[in-house]
């Protein structure tokens, strides 16, 4: 199976530029695979440059996970990361991710020096 770069995520996700998408989609068509890495990037940028809300990035986040030609590294941990990012979204994607990545590995406490992550359960602030 082939895989995608965080670039070629962002064009799926954000439509924002038609040559990009039409050849992204063409590249997807019988399965891509997507590292968390370049999921976790891919939503930073959307996050950065582009005007999604919360529930906009959400709403990418499950696209990807169920769309029918992408499967997502480690799926279970990404659709907990969502999960705890729809009900904590100040913390952000990447957070939810760090931390339900470490649940997973069985390594907790995760240490962090930030206040709103360090009132979750599993993590210690320092």
């Amino acid at each position: 199976m082939r895989a995608i770069d965080t670039n070629v995520l962002v064009r799926l996700i954000t439509r924002d530029d038609p040559a990009q998408v039409a050849a992204a989609e063409r590249f997807i068509v019988g399965g891509v695979w997507v590292s968390a890495i370049a999921l976790v990037e891919a939503i930073w940028v959307v996050s950065t440059y582009y005007d999604f809300s919360n529930s906009g990035l959400a709403e990418a986040i499950e696209m990807v996970l169920h769309h029918p030609d992408v499967t997502v590294q480690d799926p279970e941990t990404v659709a907990l990361a969502l999960d705890l990012f729809r009900s904590r979204p100040s913390l952000g994607f990447s957070d939810c991710m760090v931390l339900e990545a470490a649940r997973k590995a069985g390594h907790l406490p995760l240490g962090t020096f930030d206040k709103k992550l360090a009132r979750l359960d599993g993590v210690e602030r320092l």
